[in-house]
């Protein structure tokens, strides 16, 4: 009975240094950390997105060639400190969808001049006071809303097709109407652009083929004083 009970003793007890051991093991196991959230990147705007879109965050693959960001234009000198495309926001996800379009067929659109701010248009019409190629700063162009846009379309290598003129060339040439070229091309070029822009609600004007403006509903036409960042 004696080798018994301290067998069951001994039984016991390690029993007990086990548990012990099991408590200690736990204990000193650190807790694993969950999350609740995966951490989602925000891109953050330097602008009111409610008010303005660039044309570059809606999409990159549009080429920017914006001229007035240079010294390589009409008045052969720079009006803005950096170049950005701005437009009203349903203007912009229109033109958006013509390039996408044009995508479609192996072309894309190319800017040559987004919104403009109404300062700007002051120190045009300052350089050149003719209405028939500035609109006059107090009563603003469609530039100054935000609906306008000067643009052409460039093939799959990123060459300019062929319109005829320069932009920005200020002649008979440039008319919409005009077909008097030597390239049949100019003409289905010109086409091309003016059918493919109406569709998404863009008119032209009667002067300039690279000139069009949404005619459709935006959440303001107002002259804008907007100059955006050019920090970035």
């Amino acid at each position: 009975m004696k080798i018994q009970t301290f067998i069951l003793c001994c039984m016991a007890a390690f029993i007990v240094n086990c548990q012990s051991n099991q408590k200690e093991t736990i204990a000193e196991t650190p807790p694993i950390e969950v999350k609740d959230t995966i951490p989602v990147h925000v891109p953050k705007f330097d602008y009111d997105t409610t008010k303005w879109l660039d044309l570059a965050d809606l999409d990159p693959t549009i080429v920017m060639d914006l001229r007035y960001a240079t010294a390589n234009n009409f008045v052969e000198e720079k009006m803005y400190e950096c170049g950005r495309c701005f437009m009203r926001p349903k203007a912009a996800r229109k033109l958006v969808e013509t390039h996408k379009a044009l995508q479609e067929q192996g072309f894309a659109l190319k800017m040559y001049d987004c919104y403009r701010p109404r300062p700007v248009q002051q120190k045009l019409w300052d350089k050149v006071p003719n209405p028939n190629y500035v609109a006059r700063p107090w009563k603003g162009s469609e530039h100054n809303k935000g609906v306008a846009v000067d643009l052409t379309i460039v093939d799959k290598d990123g060459k300019e097709l062929d319109m005829g003129t320069p932009y920005d060339f200020f002649g008979k040439e440039a008319h919409q109407t005009y077909t008097k070229f030597d390239n049949p091309e100019v003409v289905k070029n010109r086409q091309l652009l003016r059918r493919t822009l109406r569709k998404y609600g863009f008119k032209h004007i009667r002067t300039e083929w690279w000139h069009y403006s949404y005619k459709g509903k935006v959440v303001s036409r107002a002259i804008s004083d907007m100059l955006w960042n050019c920090e970035n």
